[in-house]
């Protein structure tokens, strides 16, 4: 029998296993992950003051005009929501640290002294109304609950989240429902899923393949994000004909807009996102162009695709016109914050660390050891199933209204209070009422937020469905037209809606008035 010395075996075993990587984590140095941080702050900047000029303007068609943009215009993020409204979410962990409870997180967001619109204004409101997370974002409490709100301040959580799509979750289910639910809410669990694999993954269509993962694949948002996918396969060098195919599916699946071209959708222009970064394929300038070119949120989306690339390609990558802009106005304040450009970059990166080793990777004085987490989908939520639009009702078609008391008309003027022109009426006196018959499965009331604004009830079939008050005056700022009230997950068939006036308000409003507009009836699709 020979006999043979284990020992070289053994150590060379030893030797070999020392040098394999582990498999549970991943591994970046800490020069890198700042200057990917870094990259997706100008990245937002970028992008944001790209489109800033298109906002809105192409509705239902692409924007076909002369983009005119020069890095110069970066400055202009300065004073922009994309920026600011998600400064004041850090600025709320360094008073409170990242684990302060939601409440607080709204309470310093409702405070904060800027305008708000849809599902951010309505949660603005619900915290007046002493109605706090997460039921200020569910959709009995913010028609707005699918908009795009949260999926263009959630960036934040991606950057401090580098390969860590779980932990993003968590910290976005928190955060997100202040102000959204469903489709809303995952606009930002699956923008912030992308910034985390971007730490680690140049190639797009894994990006995006891997951040789908932190979807629940029945979800709709899930869905619309496939459908690109699909389209982009289908047609890999034509983005206006899978433009088309998106617009002629998901281009009227809006709530709180349905009926109008204009669409706030949170799915439909995440869509937008994928469409510019697989069509742009890498280069800056074409994913620019290609994501403001489709239209609708197109300044917060080609924010959103550019901050993306940031993330991927660095700070130190990005074209030196970029990078001197940025540079340029990296002191300077984003108005209704204490942050600039330098502070953002610092402030996520040691966030970015303390959440690493929170999570159980490790970090020395180079190296940031990420452990590595298998994407969870999010819980499944439907903010308004099955619901498409019916009809649109006006309160002035005497046929299908009954009013009781003293309605009275009133006309707002386009220049007033920074809202747009409409037509009402309203009644303040206890005992006024209206009523209308309707078909369908849930109704929505528009009408106005005003600073004399009061309280109501709303009935369907003599049933008391929810009080509702309709003061609103922050900041100077009124909202007209708006949803006021509405009811949900009806039984399909013939429903009695009921206003009814209490003549009651909050000491700070000047009168009692509830303003009507009109009812947006919807029925099973």
């Amino acid at each position: 029998m020979k006999h043979f010395n284990i020992f070289p075996l053994t150590l060379l075993g030893l030797l070999l296993s020392c040098s394999q990587p582990d498999p549970t984590i991943r591994t970046i140095t800490t020069d890198v992950l700042k200057d990917k941080i870094a990259g997706g702050w100008a990245g937002k900047i970028i992008g944001v003051t790209y489109g800033a000029p298109t906002e809105f303007r192409a509705l239902g068609h692409t924007f076909e005009d002369s983009i005119r943009w020069t890095p110069k215009d970066a400055i202009g993020a300065l004073t922009q929501d994309d920026l600011y409204v998600q400064l004041t979410f850090l600025m709320t962990m360094d008073q409170f640290g990242i684990d302060a409870p939601a409440k607080k997180y709204q309470e310093l967001f409702a405070k904060s002294g800027y305008m708000l619109w849809h599902a951010n204004a309505q949660s603005r409101k619900n915290y007046f109304d002493s109605i706090f997370p997460p039921r200020s974002g569910a959709p009995e409490f913010n028609f707005h609950a699918n908009d795009i709100d949260f999926q263009i301040e959630a960036d934040y959580i991606g950057f401090i989240s580098p390969g860590m799509p779980n932990s993003a979750t968590k910290l976005a289910d928190k955060i997100g429902h202040i102000m959204n639910y469903g489709d809303g809410y995952y606009g930002g669990v699956f923008l912030s899923a992308l910034y985390a694999e971007a730490f680690f993954e140049k190639d797009i269509r894994k990006i995006v393949d891997k951040a789908l993962l932190s979807l629940p694949a029945e979800s709709d948002y899930a869905k619309v994000i496939r459908d690109v996918l699909m389209l982009n396969d289908k047609n890999p060098f034509d983005w206006h004909a899978s433009w088309k195919v998106l617009e002629d599916k998901w281009g009227k699946t809006h709530i709180c807009s349905a009926g109008e071209a204009f669409n706030i959708d949170a799915k439909f222009n995440g869509a937008y996102i994928v469409m510019g970064l697989l069509y742009g394929n890498g280069d800056v300038m074409k994913t620019l162009e290609i994501t403001t070119r489709c239209g609708q949120d197109s300044d917060c989306n080609p924010s959103n695709a550019m901050a993306i690339l940031g993330v991927i390609n660095g700070f130190s990558h990005l074209p030196g016109a970029m990078q001197k802009s940025v540079t340029q106005m990296q002191d300077s304040l984003f108005i209704f914050t204490d942050y600039n450009f330098r502070k953002a970059v610092d402030k996520t990166y040691q966030y970015a660390i303390n959440h690493v080793v929170a999570e159980g990777g490790a970090v020395t004085p180079d190296k940031v050891n990420v452990k590595i987490q298998n994407p969870v989908p999010a819980t499944l939520e439907i903010s308004f199933p099955k619901m498409v639009l019916s009809e649109k009702v006006s309160i002035f078609d005497e046929k299908r209204w009954k009013l009781s008391g003293n309605w009275k008309t009133f006309q707002l003027k386009p220049e007033e209070n920074n809202v747009k022109a409409n037509q009402a009426k309203f009644a303040s006196k206890k005992g006024d009422a209206l009523e209308i018959d309707f078909e369908g499965t849930a109704i929505s009331l528009e009408g106005n937020w005003k600073k004399d604004g009061g309280k109501a009830e709303l009935y369907i079939d003599g049933k008391l469905n929810n009080t509702f008050d309709t003061y609103f005056f922050y900041n100077k700022q009124e909202q007209a037209p708006i949803n006021i009230s509405h009811a949900l997950n009806l039984s399909p068939g013939k429903h009695v809606l009921k206003l009814v006036v209490t003549g009651e308000k909050k000491p700070e409003s000047q009168d009692s008035r509830i303003y009507v507009s009109d009812a947006l009836v919807f029925k099973e699709k």
